[in-house]
């Protein structure tokens, strides 16, 4: 059932085309808001946004977030579109790119810290501008770093210090943008059925399921409600919160 609780918001939700970034909007839009769905394949973009109620109240924007020029148009076409910036974001733009540390070359290594932490920063930094630009003194931002940035995890070594970076830039963002009326906060996922762990070896998933004391993974819909609810006014006074939702497994 929906509340509406995001009626006339504008969202800009990165990684939109996939996974807990495709969950992130369908909720939200489900709740009312106006959806930006950026994603680096614009096409998958496109079809988070067919699946949306009322599609034509909704946008696809193609967004490398590791590219600020590519970041700065998208926020552009989304003011074009709905006379206003994205009060609302989710930063759920992030690859993957597994090998044992002795064994990781360097531009895999720099590739997902290029998504993953400077993609984040970069959305985070222009939206902030943008709504101070406009004279908007309210916002809520939400990154999706990973319970693996708090744990670390075998052949992840550059996945892991991404993720952890996350957690420091949302602490940081949260510190200097709230006398803006901007909140940051961040979410830490556990293992959630996602393309990203969809390669995963069965024998690998079996392992860790038995870790997770609920015994399954995440569906992505159960990590986008804790994203709305911080993207949401029932968080107003949260920001530079990080909440862990693994089933679990950091207990």
């Amino acid at each position: 059932m929906s509340s509406m609780m995001f009626a006339g918001k504008v969202a800009m939700v990165t990684g939109g085309g996939s996974g807990i970034g495709r969950a992130v909007c369908r909720i939200l839009a489900r709740e009312g808001a106006r959806v930006v769905a950026a994603d680096v394949n614009s096409g998958a973009a496109q079809e988070t946004v067919d699946m949306l109620v009322n599609p034509s109240n909704h946008l696809a924007v193609s967004m490398d977030v590791a590219e600020k020029v590519s970041v700065s148009s998208a926020i552009k076409a989304s003011v074009e579109k709905f006379s206003a910036p994205p009060s609302l974001v989710a930063n759920a733009a992030g690859i993957t790119r597994d090998n044992f540390l002795l064994q990781m070359d360097e531009k895999s290594f720099m590739d997902v810290l290029d998504v993953n932490v400077k993609g984040s920063f970069l959305v985070t930094q222009l939206v902030a501008g943008t709504l101070v630009e406009h004279g908007l003194n309210e916002g809520a931002i939400v990154n999706l770093s990973s319970i693996v940035g708090k744990t670390g995890n075998i052949g992840q070594c550059n996945y892991a210090a991404s993720k952890a970076a996350v957690k420091g830039l949302t602490k940081t963002a949260a510190r200097e943008l709230a006398k803006m009326g901007i909140r940051v906060n961040c979410v830490l996922p556990g293992f959630t059925k996602t393309p990203m762990t969809a390669t995963v070896p069965d024998k690998v998933i079996e392992t860790m399921l038995k870790l997770i004391p609920l015994h399954r993974m995440a569906d992505p819909e159960e990590i986008a409600e804790v994203v709305a609810f911080l993207l949401s006014d029932k968080s107003s006074y949260m920001t530079g919160t990080c909440i862990e939702v693994t089933g679990g497994l950091s207990m």
